[in-house]
């Protein structure tokens, strides 16, 4: 049984991986950037080292993301005004636009797919996907 969940939730991981990567195909970043962006959308400005740590990349991997979105006016370096000599990535107005939008038609998309499922179903499985992440973070 557990293995057929693992399954399960391994191919639902693949389709959602998929869609959004045709979402993101509307707009002119990469998946690393999309999740470099969602991470400073969730939780504000971040400093490269702990963006790399979010992110799963190596400080000069990510070093490069950020050059390539702050020369697409997607995030700009900002000094902290507590230590100047620590630098914070800042999400600008254009990268947290697109952010908004991504997200808006990947829920559309479970939307779609959630169609036929009743609301009683609906918060079933919301519940029973609470409690997974919430086991899964705690272990």
């Amino acid at each position: 049984m557990v293995a057929e969940l693992e399954r399960s939730l391994r191919h639902i991981e693949a389709i959602i991986k998929q869609k959004g990567r045709e979402i993101l195909g509307q707009y002119s970043i990469t998946p690393p950037q999309f999740i470099a962006l969602q991470w400073l959308f969730e939780r504000g400005d971040m400093t490269i080292g702990d963006l790399s740590n979010r992110i799963y990349l190596a400080c000069s991997t990510t070093t490069d993301l950020v050059d390539r979105m702050e020369k697409n006016k997607l995030v700009m370096r900002v000094k902290d005004p507590k230590d100047r000599r620590v630098v914070r990535i800042h999400l600008l107005p254009e990268g947290e636009r697109i952010i908004e939008e991504v997200i808006y038609k990947r829920r559309g998309y479970l939307e779609g797919v959630l169609s036929d499922f009743s609301e009683e179903e609906i918060k079933d499985l919301q519940g029973k996907l609470k409690r997974l992440h919430d086991e899964m973070k705690e272990k």
